[in-house]
């Protein structure tokens, strides 16, 4: 059997790749500029000299990248939740399932939006995920309390 932990973790890391999916599909011209940029770099690098200055495959080529963005962003979430169910069934604890999703959202978020986007965060952002993630480490390390069952009544 697989652990409650992973699929939490998985969950987390899906809810981010739709996050960033539905910023690329519905945000500013990121796949455009995108495409541009490596366009660029590809036709400076081959000393190639054919491609318009004006026109590029990028000014009709974002739109099926847009939709392509928007499909995998609801398969994603359609995955997310699913795992994110999963981690609750079998974990002990749903504040277990539900922070370590969190957590593993928001290092996954991190790490996509440096990797994808550019993005830098504050120090005030690494210090609330060092809580978040020392939080899910005092979790993880509790063991769970069962609580006594009442004995069954009896009819008479």
């Amino acid at each position: 059997m697989i652990s409650p932990a992973f699929y939490a973790l998985l969950a987390g890391f899906l809810g981010a790749v739709a996050s960033s999916s539905a910023k690329l599909s519905l945000g500013a011209d990121y796949l455009k500029e995108m495409c541009d940029t490596q366009i660029r770099k590809w036709v400076d690098g081959n000393h190639w000299t054919g491609l318009d200055a004006e026109e590029t495959p990028c000014d009709w080529l974002h739109i099926p990248l847009r939709l392509v963005c928007g499909g995998l962003l609801f398969t994603c979430n359609t995955l997310m939740w699913t795992f994110f169910s999963k981690a609750l069934h079998y974990s002990p604890s749903s504040a277990r399932a539900t922070v370590t999703t969190t957590a593993s959202n928001f290092i996954s978020s991190a790490i996509l939006g440096k990797m994808i986007f550019g993005e830098t965060h504050a120090a005030l952002w690494w210090v609330g995920i060092s809580f978040t993630l020392s939080g899910l480490l005092v979790l993880h390390g509790s063991t769970p309390q069962n609580l006594p069952q009442e004995e069954d009544k009896k009819d008479t």
